[in-house]
């Protein structure tokens, strides 16, 4: 006797995955990426950058740690859907509240698991990211034809602000710090930096690591004016990952890092503010062909030689050939020579492509918060 399906997903091309549905039952289309990491479902299932995707995870083992109050990137899940191999595992981790499932189920994600996730990936790294469509229905009732249809329909990310959708409302202070056994997260009490930090889809630990690094952080949305961000007198400005096309979020992003370069602040960017840093810096982003999405990229530091083991997650990159006078590029992918990171030559503005505060390495990325935080002491020195 066989199993029938309860879920499906269908590529434009109408290529079909059948599998068993998990999660909230319904029907999405979205951009299919593959994401290698072997954990941190959660944080990347929350993780504002996904927006408008749709995750493959290549580590069969999907739900092992569960799911926790404490991990989320985000207030709810971004991540339009979830495609394992495994059914998801019952967890068995000290910190483990809640089933990854019920989870899902609980946030509105529609997920499929028994899915041939090899195949998936390698068509994913073949012929680029494909736009799909993932339904889950208990009975096993598919309309092929209208989720082909739904697939091709889907616009992409290209020429597409999500910043907009996922960024906070209005401003709001930050002081949590990195959790830390055994406190786990503790607040920041004593005076630091004055840093605003513009809200593209930030995730919660980068603002947690501007804390434990002497911070004391303004959060204001994406669409925040030079003057805005100015009249909090920061000693330095940070700039936020974040999901979508850089191209259209720089329609607004770009003229307001112009401003703020102006005031010769410290600036520091992280994934889609490092793309909007060198926007405004006169470099060019392009759409690549599956992006980056794992927690195990080597970036190589070209000033030091270090290789740093990193966690990634981008489809779009900066041109390096575009880099203009003035600007260096400092990190580069050791899996494909994209870069990874730039500064100014002639003041503390720089910024990476990856994420230095998921610490897969697990610390080996932190001294970019701790060179922020000097180049803002630096900078305090000199106008005293």
């Amino acid at each position: 006797m066989t199993t029938r399906p309860t879920a499906c997903l269908v590529l434009a091309d109408g290529t079909v995955f059948y599998g068993r549905g998990f999660g909230a039952t319904g029907q999405t289309v979205a951009e299919l990426c593959f994401n290698t990491a072997m954990t941190g479902y959660q944080e990347i299932m929350t993780d504002p950058s996904y927006a408008g995707q749709i995750v493959t995870f290549t580590f069969p083992h999907i739900g092992n740690t569960g799911v926790n109050l404490e991990d989320d990137e985000t207030a709810e899940p971004v991540a339009a859907g979830m495609v394992v191999k495994w059914d998801p595992t019952e967890p068995s981790n000290w910190r483990s509240q809640q089933e990854l499932t019920e989870w899902l189920a609980a946030k509105g994600r529609i997920c499929i698991g028994g899915v041939d996730t090899r195949r998936l990936t390698r068509a994913i790294r073949q012929q680029g990211a494909p736009h799909v469509a993932l339904a889950h229905d208990p009975d096993g009732n598919f309309d092929l034809e209208a989720l082909v249809a739904a697939a091709r329909g889907f616009a992409g990310l290209e020429g597409l602000d999500l910043a907009k959708d996922v960024t906070c409302a209005q401003s709001y202070k930050w002081d949590e710090k990195r959790w830390a056994w055994p406190e786990g997260y503790t607040k920041r009490e004593e005076p630091g930096f004055k840093v605003v930090a513009v809200d593209y889809g930030a995730k919660r630990n980068i603002l947690r690591c501007l804390a434990s690094a002497g911070c004391d952080v303004t959060v204001l949305p994406a669409t925040a004016t030079a003057e805005e961000v100015l009249a909090h007198q920061p000693d330095g400005v940070f700039l936020s990952n974040g999901p979508g096309d850089p191209a259209a979020t720089g329609i607004y992003a770009v003229p307001m890092i112009k401003e703020v370069l102006k005031a010769d602040l410290p600036v520091f960017g992280i994934c889609l503010g490092h793309q909007m840093l060198a926007l405004a810096l006169g470099a060019k982003t392009v759409k690549m062909n599956h992006g980056h999405h794992g927690a195990n990229h080597p970036v190589k530091d070209l000033e030091t030689g270090k290789v740093e083991i990193t966690s990634m997650n981008h489809g779009f990159t900066v041109d390096s050939q575009t880099l203009p006078a003035g600007v260096k590029e400092t990190h580069v992918s050791l899996f494909d020579g994209s870069n990874c990171g730039i500064r100014m030559t002639d003041r503390p503005v720089f910024s990476v492509q990856y994420h230095p505060e998921a610490s897969p390495g697990p610390q080996d990325s932190y001294y970019l918060f701790e060179r922020f935080a000097a180049a803002m002491q630096a900078r305090k020195a000199e106008t005293v």
